[in-house]
């Protein structure tokens, strides 16, 4: 009896650390893709800054296999047209997973 209970106790402690494991390679592989979004993301505002100002859009970098790029520009409201907002939105198999916006002026 008593090496039952010891085996069921063992048991319980191999599926509680196994159960761990598992939630921790889900939590870094979710962290791996939010940090790779951002730095996609980055790279694009990046690329964008370099470019000579353009009314109309912009080209997209190159992204990681299973990674798209969106990028929309709009001019900002009630400004002179020498400013405009760029937005980019960072698609991972076709869910978007980051947005981010910044402003370009025309100098």
């Amino acid at each position: 009896m008593e090496t039952l209970v010891a085996v069921a106790i063992l048991g319980i402690a191999i599926v509680a650390f196994v159960v761990a494991l598992s939630t921790g390679a889900i939590a870094v592989g979710g962290q791996d893709e939010a940090t790779a979004a951002q730095g996609l993301a980055q790279s694009q505002l990046e690329y964008i800054k370099s470019q000579p100002y353009s009314p109309g859009s912009y080209a997209t970098v190159a992204a990681p296999a299973g990674y798209a790029l969106s990028v929309a520009v709009a001019p900002v409201p009630g400004t002179d047209t020498d400013i405009q907002k760029v937005t980019v939105t960072v698609l991972r198999d076709g869910d978007g997973v980051l947005t981010v916006s910044d402003y370009k002026v025309n100098r």
